[in-house]
């Protein structure tokens, strides 16, 4: 038995792979795991490292080939790459996606039906559109207004139809927007939800492109994995083919993300939040969903926090000073 983790040298691949070696995964302990990616930090997480490219058939089709027993999707280009760079969004958000579970239908096909992994793929709230309730339960339509979000959205539908032919046994988890992140901020358009947290804490300015009113759904890294984690060894027989669900979390306005930070470290790191409005970013995040109502996935065992103060409070245990 083995573990794949494509997009491994991420920031949530690595603290997957972490608690992987720290802590086992029920029904496949001492199991060796693989991360997949393009780069991975100097000081990685534990696990055998695999530099390579999603939009590789070849590479896609050798990592199948190995029949991993649980695979684990994080890879991806983000949100406001993929609405900037069109072509490339498609390319390795959706197609390298349908390169991959083909080749694990190969697989199945050839081990005469044998070989069927357990398949965890990061899914997004991207995948809805507005206008959107006050909550958005789990009956409502999946109907995205962004290329990522179209993109992920293809990528669940998919997956389901994959594993109801039974060639891989597949789960979507719409992730919140995982805040507060650490290191440098990326391409993502929700990127400043972590930074005006982030860079205030390690002493340095915050740039704030959307107005303190825009009200956004978050969960912690530390929650990601726990989602992670539950996905791959829960009974997907309790999902009744509706394979893709979305995570809990903690709804708030930018205004609340500040006012809790203010409670924990004080109006001089407040202070270094600056508000410079950005069109595009603002046009994006408009189009997002506020809040759920993950009734779904709680009855299932996800957990999340409860408040976002709480989220900063793991930063601070987990991540301050690490780069």
């Amino acid at each position: 038995m083995s573990i794949l983790i494509l997009g491994g040298g991420g920031m949530v691949g690595q603290k997957l792979a972490h608690s992987l070696a720290d802590h086992g995964l029920t029904g496949h302990e001492g199991a060796p795991v693989t991360l997949f990616d393009i780069g991975f930090p100097e000081t990685g997480a534990p696990g055998q490292q695999i530099r390579g490219s999603v939009t590789d058939p070849l590479a896609m089709r050798r990592l199948a080939a190995a029949r991993p027993e649980v695979i684990f999707h994080l890879a991806s280009i983000v949100s406001g790459e993929a609405e900037a760079d069109f072509e490339l969004g498609w390319l390795t958000n959706m197609q390298s996606f349908w390169t991959l579970l083909e080749a694990l239908r190969a697989e199945h096909l050839t081990s005469s039906g044998n070989y069927r992994p357990r398949f965890v793929f990061t899914s997004s709230i991207a995948v809805f559109g507005g206008p959107y309730p006050d909550k958005i339960g789990d009956e409502f339509l999946s109907a995205p207004l962004t290329s990522y979000g179209a993109q992920k959205a293809c990528n669940e539908l998919m997956l389901t139809d994959f594993s109801r032919k039974g060639y891989v046994d597949g789960i979507s988890i719409r992730l919140p927007t995982i805040c507060v992140r650490p290191g440098k901020a990326n391409k993502a358009a929700s990127s400043f939800f972590s930074g005006i947290i982030r860079e205030p804490l390690n002493g340095l300015e915050a740039i704030l492109p959307v107005p303190d009113t825009v009200r956004h759904w978050h969960a912690s890294p530390r929650s990601a994995v726990g989602f992670l984690r539950h996905a791959s060894t829960m009974d997907l027989g309790r999902l009744h083919d509706r394979r893709a669900l979305s995570m809990p979390g903690v709804s708030c306005t930018v205004a609340e993300q500040i006012e809790a930070l203010r409670a924990i470290a004080g109006n001089n790191v407040v202070s270094l939040i600056r508000s410079e409005p950005d069109e595009t970013v603002q046009r994006i995040v408009q189009g997002w969903p506020r809040d759920f109502d993950a009734a779904r996935a709680r009855k299932l065992g996800f957990a999340a926090e409860s408040d976002f103060a709480e989220i900063i409070r793991i930063y601070l245990e987990d991540d301050l000073h690490r780069g």
